[in-house]
């Protein structure tokens, strides 16, 4: 309660205000808009997916290289570009192939191209010692959000739901534009290159495990849903995968406060940790539906610890004082590009042992963790000090009125 209080008393609402929205209304409708489009495109999946990954990575990278030169003006017309690509899902079903690899491509770039702007501009409005904090409540409102919009969709038809998203990303655009009016651009550094970024030993430091987790994660999908399917029945994992969505609600802000305390290290070598052992029981008890209980409940705890850190915190951190939107750039891609995976691996599942897969991920987690030990705390020490310091003061002061 105590470093919740400090962390809350520390944060300058009104001044985050408009990133926390935008970010908070960017992360919902990605989330959503894609499982939509993903369940939409039926038999023409594997190429449209294709258009579809190759957009986002293409955008987001030329995004982060020239949206910085004006970035609130082009974060103000990016939801809206977003609500245009949105309702036109509407014509999917009556479309062409090549009307719908266009519809992907547009997709993909009004995904893409605002986010490392729009996560920069998040970084930039707050501070290092409370940025997980921040985080946390975004991925606490993102999680319980996503749940309350999936049990919507599912009772709307395919153009309701797509409706009500296009709502949803003009209420981000519109919130952002009227709360943003007053905001002064941040003195900040000229990113380095990509090269140069990728040979940064910190980077790479946390980049490799989270490329390694990424491609794990979302490899092993189609593995999960096998399983989960046939000890719960068919469409067990989508309900699934919704409970830990709620999972997510709860936990997130919880990450986002220990990593403002303890450090984002310490939170994302225990997420990964507890990711390889929840595998490892999987390898063994694959067939039981407590080790599947186990998994989802571990799941679910793990992503609200890390989405808080690794979406929100850490590369905001390893790029202070510089422009940011190559940080994250390089921080997303990996996990938006392995979304890819299981498209393809879903081809061949059948042919797979769920036992050597989930074996192979757990191996590979706690692999993982080898060069988080050596990674620095992006949270500066002298934060973590002081944090300490004063709690040890709270608890002398309430020992003290205690005996008093």
């Amino acid at each position: 309660m105590i470093h919740i209080r400090a962390l809350r008393e520390k944060t300058a609402w009104r001044e985050t205000a408009p990133s926390i929205l935008l970010v908070l209304n960017s992360f919902v409708w990605f989330i959503l808009i894609y499982a939509v489009f993903n369940a939409m495109l039926g038999t023409e999946n594997l190429g449209l997916s294709t258009v579809y990954f190759v957009s986002v990575a293409v955008s987001a990278i030329l995004g982060s290289k020239f949206f910085p030169y004006a970035r609130v003006k082009f974060l103000y017309l990016w939801p809206f570009v977003g609500a245009i690509a949105t309702a036109l899902l509407t014509t999917v079903s009556s479309n062409g192939m090549l009307a719908n690899a266009l519809l992907s491509f547009f997709m993909g770039i009004s995904i893409g191209i605002g986010f490392p702007s729009c996560l920069s501009y998040f970084a930039d409005s707050t501070s290092v010692e409370n940025r997980g904090f921040t985080g946390g409540i975004i991925w606490s409102v993102v999680g319980l959000a996503v749940l309350i919009f999936a049990f919507l969709i599912n009772m709307l038809e395919q153009w309701e739901a797509i409706i009500a998203l296009t709502i949803w990303r003009l209420f981000g655009g519109v919130g952002f534009l009227v709360l943003n009016r007053k905001h002064e651009k941040p003195s900040t550094k000229k990113s380095p290159s990509y090269f140069e970024l990728i040979r940064k030993r910190e980077v790479l430091l946390y980049l490799f495990p989270w490329i390694m987790f990424s491609l794990i994660n979302f490899a092993e999908t189609p593995m999960l849903e096998r399983v989960f399917d046939t000890i719960f029945g068919i469409n067990s994992f989508a309900f699934a995968q919704l409970v830990e969505w709620a999972f997510v609600g709860i936990f997130a802000i919880v990450g986002g406060v220990v990593a403002d305390v303890i450090g984002r290290k310490r939170v994302v070598i225990t997420g990964f940790v507890m990711l390889g052992i929840e595998y490892a029981v999987l390898s063994v008890f694959s067939n039981s539906q407590v080790a599947l209980y186990l998994f989802l409940t571990l799941d679910g705890i793990t992503w609200g610890l890390l989405f808080s850190v690794f979406f929100i915190a850490l590369w905001g951190d390893l790029g202070e004082s510089h422009e940011k939107e190559k940080y994250y750039t390089l921080g997303g891609l990996p996990y938006l590009l392995a979304g890819f995976l299981p498209i393809l691996i879903r081809l061949y599942a059948s042919a797979i042992s769920p036992t050597a897969a989930f074996s192979f991920a757990s191996f590979f987690l706690f692999l993982a963790v080898i060069p988080l030990m050596y990674a620095p705390e992006t949270l500066p020490e002298k934060h973590i000090k002081e944090r300490e310091l004063k709690s040890y003061i709270e608890k002398a002061k309430r020992e003290r009125e205690k005996y008093a």
